[in-house]
This record gives C-alpha cells, structure tokens and sequence, in this order.
C-alpha cells in the first residue's frame, strides 16, 4: 500500500483511496495521536494532485473522526475515540465498567488543553523537564496548599512534599510511620489499595469498626489496649466505599482519644474536593495528622501528582521513604498544577464534577431506589445490600454475564469479620446514557434470582 507521506506523485481520481491510506498508517501507528499533517498544499503537492481533492481528503478524515483541525496550527491525528458501552443484553469482551472511578465531564479536554498549551513553549517546556525532589517546588508548594483549603482551613506550604501519585503518597507515609510487623489501623472497609501495601510492607492491618458516623473512637482506643497502634488510616470525607462524611463532633472526639494514646492519623482526602465542609482531620489534629491528596480525581489519571501535608516532627521519614520508593513528582505534573489551579481551571473542574456527581447519583436513585443503597449527593459512587437470595460474588458475576463490572465487598472488607452482603457501584466512568442503562439491568437482576440465571 502506498503511503501519502512517501513523496509519489502518481495521481489519485478518488480521494477516498488517498484518505484510506492515510487511515491505514493512522492504523499501523506509523501516524501517532497528536501528529500534524502536512499542510493542504505540501499533500497536493506531494501527491500530484489539485489542491481542492487534497482538502476533500482531509474532510474525509475529519468525518471518519481520524483528524482535527485547529485553526491557525494545522491537522491533527487525533487520539482514538472512547469504546461505546456494551449491548446489555448479552456478554461482550467490551464491559461497562463500574468498578474503575474516574469522573470525566464534557469541558474537561478543551479545558486541560487550554490551560496546559503555555507549558508546550519551548522554554517552558525545557524547565518543566528537570528533576525535582519529594519537597517540589515553592510555586507547586503554594498552588497545592490553596487546592486543598476549605472551610477556613489551608495548610502551611511548607508542610507539603509530593510523590508521583497518591497511591506513592499513602505508600510512604505508611512506610514512614508503620514498621514490618507493626499495626495499622483501618476502617474495616478500607480502600483496596491499603490493602495491597500492607501486604507489601509487612504491615499487620487492624478492622475497625464504623457507624453511621464514620470511625468509631472507642474502637481505636479498644484496639489499641489490645496491642500498640502504629498509626491509623481512614477516610472521613466521602468514604470509600460507604460515602460517609464524619461530623465535625466526631472528628474532635476521634482527635481526642489520637492525643491520648499518642498514635499519628493517616487522612485519605482524595474525594474531598467534592465537599467545601466539614474542614478536615488535619485542621483538627494538624501536628498528630497527615493528610495525603492527589490530582487523579480533579483532573485526570494521566495527569496527576500525589500530595501529603506532613507534620513537621515527621518530614524528615516521609521524605526518606519517598527518596526509598522512587516516588519523586515528575516536574511537568508540578508545573501543571501549578498553571491549570492559578488559572482556575483546577476549580472549574471540581464545580462541574461537583454538579455531575449530583446528576449521576439522582441516576442511581431514579434505578435503585426501591433497594438498600447507601450514598451521598455528593459522590461518585454508592454502596448497595443486595436483597436475598442474591449473594455479593453470585450477583458480581451475574453482572459480568451482561457486560457490566462491579466491586463486591469483599475487596474493601479487612480481617476476618463477616463481610458485608453487598456491592459498590462506582458511578463516574461510563457516559451518563450508559450508566442509566447498566444500573436498570442490575436493578432487573436484583428482582429476579439466582436461579433464574441457571435455567437460561
């Protein structure tokens, strides 16, 4: 097959030939996303052909969703387009995924585009791509701090170091904090991740349990009588996967019994953007509380940086255990965060994402309503008891028979307490049509039974 890039001159009657063949390098990958295409008048030129076939070529891949045009800077090959949710009604190998939560809204590209093209000068460009250290850098200091104010509360810039992620951040804090052997405790449905690092670690994890309230004080104190407490890890704003929120009330009574039995508090602050209250355990306890944070969630996975306002007592492990893990920022993240929140956009997002949160969870309550299903207005996903005869791993599988991925209980559940009857609905990923569709052929499921599925 020719290619339009080679320099032939051999003219083509059809357009559609000549774009088909730009489609096929697009394809093969010998065109890349982001790649400019030469202009209009060098491809006629090239090709041999008149000038007006060249731009109905172009059109023609513009129409086929293959390129964009920019007005002023040329056509460009554009990234690949987000597969289509599955046909419910039977499996497919493509899934509608609602274990995976990483909320997207319409504006979020032109917006991230927009604030990250100054970085793409030259310039600019050469100094975002020096190295960096776990303290990064005054202006990211300073940016961050203001990204994570609320409710009266910002934290002292010089307070934050950074890593390549959160899921880096919580790593080496734990590490710091938590020796191999020791204990830590966790909420007895815990984010997963926490899970897999203690493991890593040599970290025993210790369930504590929770109420309508978030975590209950009295079973940190009964816990460590027990046996000596390292630290404690806990997500009060929007907990995954419960969407509890602690009161201001529980967070003193929790800051309390922390100060008596001297243990440091580990605050998971990655769906907090969500909610301007209440203020977090950090500005309640701030010298017994690292709070640790990332960019993920606000903007995208692909262009995140993990964050942890540090004690001062405490900077000096964090920093060495983020040097030990290789977790150093990568300095364009840094340089991003900086620009995207100066210039709003950081804050723009968070408000649409506040407003699509909304929506998706009225979604859920237009489908699931008539169930046990525990959320908040204000977040991403909800926590559904399934109704007998189901079991949790019977329905998980159930839903992967029509395309669709939940989370069962068992992979927030810690220790050996009877793990909850019950599923989490991660609601951000699919587009808004899509998720109304999966959570009417899992509310379909729910009613019917087990059974059913064994008679199919």
């Amino acid at each position: 097959m020719r290619s339009p890039w080679r320099g032939e001159e051999a003219a083509v009657e059809d357009y559609r030939e000549l774009a088909d063949e730009v489609a096929a390098d697009i394809a093969a990958g010998r065109l890349r996303p982001g790649d400019r295409l030469p202009p209009q008048r060098d491809f006629a030129r090239r090709r041999g052909i008149a000038g007006s076939t060249a731009a109905r070529v172009y059109a023609e891949l513009t129409r086929r969703g293959l390129t964009v045009g920019e007005v002023g800077r040329g056509t460009f090959v554009r990234a690949s387009a987000r597969r289509p949710g599955t046909a419910l009604a039977e499996p497919s190998g493509t899934r509608i995924d609602l274990e995976l939560n990483y909320p997207v809204i319409p504006e979020q590209v032109r917006l991230l585009g927009d604030g990250l093209r100054p970085l793409l000068r030259p310039d600019v460009l050469e100094a975002s791509m020096r190295p960096v250290g776990a303290a990064g850098t005054f202006h990211a200091r300073e940016a961050v701090a203001d990204l994570l104010a609320r409710a009266g509360w910002r934290p002292d810039p010089a307070r934050l170091l950074f890593a390549g992620n959160g899921r880096q951040a919580i790593a080496a804090v734990i590490a710091a904090l938590v020796p191999p052997g020791a204990r830590l405790g966790v909420e007895e449905l815990t984010y997963p991740v926490v899970k897999t690092i203690a493991t890593r670690l040599g970290v025993t994890l210790v369930p504590l349990p929770v109420d309508e309230a978030g975590l209950v004080p009295e079973a940190v104190e009964a816990a460590a009588r027990k046996a000596p407490l390292r630290a404690v890890y806990l997500q009060p704003t929007l907990h995954n996967p419960l969407s509890l929120t602690m009161p201001v009330e529980r967070r003193a009574e929790l800051a309390a019994v922390l100060a008596r039995l001297d243990v440091p508090a580990i605050e998971d602050g990655i769906w907090s953007f969500l909610r301007d209250e209440p203020p977090p355990l950090a500005a309640v306890a701030p010298e017994r509380t690292i709070l640790v944070d990332s960019l993920s969630k606000r903007l995208a996975p692909g262009l995140t940086v993990g964050f942890a306002v540090v004690p001062e007592a405490v900077v000096p492990k964090v920093t060495a255990a983020l040097h030990a893990g290789g977790s150093a920022p990568p300095r364009f993240a840094l340089e991003a965060a900086v620009r995207l929140a100066g210039d709003g956009v950081v804050e723009s997002l968070s408000r649409g994402k506040r407003r699509d949160a909304e929506a998706r969870q009225e979604i859920a309550t237009r489908h699931l309503g008539e169930f046990a299903v525990r959320g908040d207005p204000r977040s991403y996903y909800c926590w559904w008891e399934l109704p007998p005869p189901w079991r949790a791993d019977t329905f998980v599988a159930a839903a992967a028979r029509h395309g669709i991925a939940v989370t069962p209980a068992a992979a927030f559940a810690v220790g050996d307490n009877r793990t909850p009857n019950a599923v989490r609905l991660g609601l951000a990923s699919p587009p808004a049509e899509t998720l109304a569709r999966a959570l009417a052929t899992l509310a379909g499921l729910a009613r019917s039974s087990p059974d059913d599925l064994l008679a199919e």
